[in-house]
């Protein structure tokens, strides 16, 4: 028989998926701001298919949160927090991506379930999955 998730189990999830838009976001102003030198409300808009409203709201949440800071009509930065999220949340993309491959996913789902599954994934198994993946390097 299989353990149903506890209280607990529920908990985290709902936590996981609070802070599912702030990392997405921190890591799309981080990989905007690598590639074109910097980030706009427009461009995270664009690229989330939501509103300039929406994405300025949720802009406006990351600065309250400490992880960006914006000017009015100026790219958005990322605070030293922020940029500490973006790595994390970049290294914990890439490690659950690489277990899907390891484990015969082709690269088109592995790219996509990579999204979800990066959100969810506790430490002990994201350690395992990063074990599974290097031992499956050429």
């Amino acid at each position: 028989m299989t353990k149903r998730p506890t209280s607990a189990g529920f908990k985290r999830t709902r936590n996981d998926h609070a802070c599912e838009t702030a990392e997405d976001y921190v890591e799309a102003i981080d990989g905007m701001i690598a590639a074109h030198g910097e980030c706009r409300v427009t461009q995270l808009a664009d690229q989330f298919g939501v509103s300039h409203v929406t994405a300025l709201k949720i802009v406006r949440r990351l600065e309250r949160d400490g992880l960006t800071t914006t000017e009015v009509r100026k790219p958005i930065e990322l605070t030293r927090k922020g940029k500490r999220l973006a790595n994390r949340c970049r290294d914990r993309h890439d490690i659950v991506h690489r277990f899907l491959l390891a484990i015969g996913v082709s690269e088109r789902m592995a790219a996509i379930d990579a999204e979800g599954i990066e959100h969810h994934v506790s430490p002990e198994t994201l350690e395992r999955m990063r074990n599974i993946a290097q031992s499956a390097r050429p």
